[in-house]
């Protein structure tokens, strides 16, 4: 799987990952739409969060989340 432009749910027990190459079926957001292109009310599948939520996995695991 190519994780390239994931975004993670920063929300507590979620952990949803949003990957590109992927898409979300149960949004109906096709495979290869980056995180950017969601549309606004876009929410976590899982937890229902906004994309305000989300971080970038790259951020995620540099430490970047505080």
């Amino acid at each position: 799987m190519n994780y390239e432009g994931a975004w993670i749910c920063s929300t507590s027990n979620c952990g949803y990952m949003y990957v590109p190459a992927k898409g979300d079926r149960k949004g109906k957001i096709p495979p290869g739409t980056p995180f950017e292109e969601l549309p606004e009310d876009w929410r976590c599948p899982v937890c229902g969060a906004s994309k305000k939520a989300f971080r970038p996995m790259g951020e995620v695991e540099k430490g970047g989340e505080k």
